[in-house]
This record gives C-alpha cells, structure tokens and sequence, in this order.
C-alpha cells in the first residue's frame, strides 16, 4: 500500500501577517511612540515684540504646549506593549485605554493647533514677565497635526487589536490554578509522564496518590 506523497499533504494554515499579534503590538507601539516623538519638536513659533526683549523668537515644544498629549502617548505605548501577553478578555480593556488615549492625543493637539495664543501663553508670559500679548504672534508648525494623526491611528490599533486578537490562541491553558501542558492535537490532558511525575510529587509530600 504507497503511502501518500508529502507534497500532497494540506499545507498548515497560518494566519494572515496584518492579524499576527507581533504585526499588531509593533505597529501600535509605532504609533504611540509617533505620538510621543512629535511632543519633543516645536509646535508653537513665537515672535515677541523686539522692543522687549533679546531675544525676540522662542520655540515651544509639544510637551510644553501640551503636556496632555505626552502623558496619553506613554499610557498607549504601555498598553500596546501589555497587548503582546494579555489574554482575550484583557485585550478588550487594552483596545479601550487605546481608544481613550488615542482620542486625547487627537482633542489635545487639535486645541493646541486651534488656538495656539492660549497655549504659548506660559512660555510667552516667562519671556516678557507679563502676562500681556500685544505684538506677540504666533506660528503653528505641522507637529500638532501629525500628533493629531497619530492619535487618530492610535484609535485604529485599538479596532485593529480587537479584530486580529480574535485569532489568537493561548500557547497553555491553565486549570484549576496550574498550568497543564496543551499537547499536539490541541488537547490538554496530561500524558502518562506528568502522571508518573505528579505521582511521585503527591508521595514526597506524604499523600497518597492513588486517591
């Protein structure tokens, strides 16, 4: 009886390369750490009245204009690197941190880019010693719009982190508090060498085994 050819065999199924949880995890990090990257550039250019000070330009980066925006970049960037070991359940409340820090990041920078006076006024305040503004005007750079993007894609990951985690599957199941080894065809039920071995574990402690 001839045995059938190897190349005849179904090749194994492998899940497609945008739902594998290390594609996921590393482009939700990416966009976290996209995020945090725009807040050490300049968002805000100001030009102060010359007559006032030395130095009539100052720069104004993202986590001085604003500081919301960092503190949402890091807690998504915590939380994309938690999805790489969460489980199903716990996969849900990261996509939700996701959603919540993506949504910050977006709000937060869209205020700066709005109304940029508003939020060069502390830096504007320590140059002139004033909290007065006539002569002052200021410029937006493109910072608060990318940040604002990066936000929005945050909020993506988190839908992109529920659809793809749902073909994920745990390498162990646990049961009753201890892990028990998933065997080749997928099954959990221990083999005749843990047996032995829980056995002998059951007698060292001076209990019996065959109860």
């Amino acid at each position: 009886m001839s045995s059938r050819p190897s190349s005849d065999l179904p090749a194994p199924s492998r899940a497609p390369a945008l739902r594998r949880r290390g594609v996921v995890v590393l482009g939700t990090v990416v966009t976290a750490l996209a995020a945090f990257g725009s807040t050490t550039q300049t968002w805000l250019s100001v030009t102060l009245p010359q007559t006032a000070v030395q130095t009539p330009a100052i720069q104004v980066p993202g986590s001085d204009a604003a500081t919301a925006v960092t503190a949402f970049a890091l807690v998504g960037l915590a939380a994309a690197l938690a999805a790489s070991i969460a489980g199903r359940v716990a996969r849900y409340i990261i996509a939700a941190i996701l959603t919540v820090a993506g949504a910050g990041i977006a709000f937060s920078s869209i205020a700066v880019a709005s109304d940029p006076v508003s939020s060069a006024a502390p830096a504007i305040g320590e140059a002139l010693g004033v909290t007065g503004q006539e002569g002052v005007s200021v410029a937006v750079t493109a910072m608060p719009w990318l940040a604002a993007l990066a936000g929005t894609a945050l909020v993506a990951c988190a839908v992109w982190l529920v659809v793809a985690g749902r073909s994920w599957r745990a390498a162990r199941r646990y049961q009753s508090g201890k892990e028990q080894p998933v065997t080749r065809d997928g099954s959990d039920k221990p083999d005749a060498n843990s047996d032995g071995i829980d056995s002998w574990d059951r007698l060292s402690r001076g209990e019996d085994p065959t109860g």
